[in-house]
C-alpha cells in the first residue's frame, strides 16, 4: 500500500471481531476524534475484523481451551502486510497475548491497556484533591483473573480496586449476556457498578472491556467524568502516534 494507490501516511491497521461489535465502534470513536473537515482529511484505516478468533477470556481461565494468540499474531501480519505503519488492539483481554505477538511485528502496536490505564491515573489523580489515585476497575473475568489492569495501574503507583464476585457476575451478565448477544445495554446496571466503585474510594473507574466500551458509546457517557473509557482511551492515542492532535 503507498501514496501512488491514493493512501495517505500512516494507515492505521485495526485488529477487529475481538468482539465484533467492539471493533466497529473503535473505528467510529477513531473517526468522530480525528480533527477533520472532509473525507479526506481522516486518518485512513483497515478494520481487519475476524470474529472467530478464540475467546481470550476462556483460554485464560482454561489452559486447555483454544489460543488465540497464533490467530492474532496471523492477523497483526496480514495488516502489516497490506501496508499498516501502526495497528490498534480493541481488546483489553488480548494484552495477556500481545507479548508473543509484538516481538513477531516489525510495525508499533497500541496496547489498550496501557493507554487506558495510564489515562485513568491521571484523572483519578485530578478528581482525588489530594494526588491520590484509587481506581476502579470493570473487566472481563479472564482481565480480572489475569490481573492485566491491577498491574498496570500499580504500576503507575496508584491502587487498583477490583469487583466483588456478586458485581463480576453482573459485569459479565452486561459483556456476554447483552453486549455480545446483540441485546441493549442494561444502563442502570452499568451506572450502579460504577457508583460501587466511587462509593469505595475511586476517584475514577476504568471500563476495561471493549464491550463496556460499546455502552459507553451507545449512552453518550463521555460526559461521566469518573469513566474513563478503554476505547476512547485507545482512539486519542491512535491519533495521536498518527501524528495528529485528538478532538476535546
Amino acid at each position: 500500500m503507498s501514496a501512488d494507490q491514493g493512501w495517505s501516511s500512516p494507515v492505521v491497521g485495526i485488529m477487529g471481531g475481538l468482539g465484533p461489535l467492539a471493533g466497529a465502534t473503535f473505528l467510529r470513536v477513531l473517526t468522530l476524534l480525528t480533527p477533520a473537515s472532509s473525507d479526506q482529511e481522516q486518518l485512513d484505516a483497515v478494520l481487519l475484523s475476524h470474529s472467530t478468533t478464540p475467546d481470550r477470556t476462556a483460554r485464560i481461565k482454561d489452559a486447555s481451551a483454544p489460543d488465540p494468540t497464533p490467530v492474532l499474531l496471523a492477523d497483526a501480519l496480514r495488516l502489516q502486510a497490506i501496508g499498516a505503519e501502526l495497528i490498534a488492539v480493541p481488546c483489553n483481554t488480548a494484552h495477556e497475548f500481545l507479548h508473543r505477538v509484538t516481538a513477531q511485528v516489525d510495525v508499533p502496536m497500541i496496547d489498550i491497556v496501557d493507554v487506558t490505564a495510564a489515562a485513568a491515573v491521571e484523572r483519578a489523580r485530578s478528581r482525588s484533591g489530594d494526588g491520590s489515585a484509587r481506581v476502579g476497575i470493570l473487566a472481563t473475568d479472564g482481565t480480572r483473573a489475569a490481573g492485566i489492569y491491577a498491574r498496570a495501574v500499580r504500576g503507575l503507583g496508584a491502587d487498583p480496586v477490583d469487583t466483588t464476585d456478586d458485581e463480576q457476575r453482573e459485569v459479565m451478565r452486561i459483556i456476554y449476556g447483552q453486549v455480545k448477544a446483540g441485546l441493549p445495554t442494561d444502563l442502570d446496571a452499568l451506572l450502579r457498578l460504577v457508583d460501587a466503585m466511587v462509593e469505595r474510594g475511586c476517584t475514577a473507574v476504568v471500563l476495561g472491556c471493549t464491550e463496556l466500551s460499546v455502552a459507553y458509546d451507545e449512552h453518550r457517557l463521555s460526559s461521566d467524568a469518573r469513566i474513563v473509557d478503554s476505547v476512547d482511551s485507545l482512539a486519542r492515542a491512535t491519533i495521536t502516534r498518527a501524528g495528529r492532535t485528538p478532538l476535546a
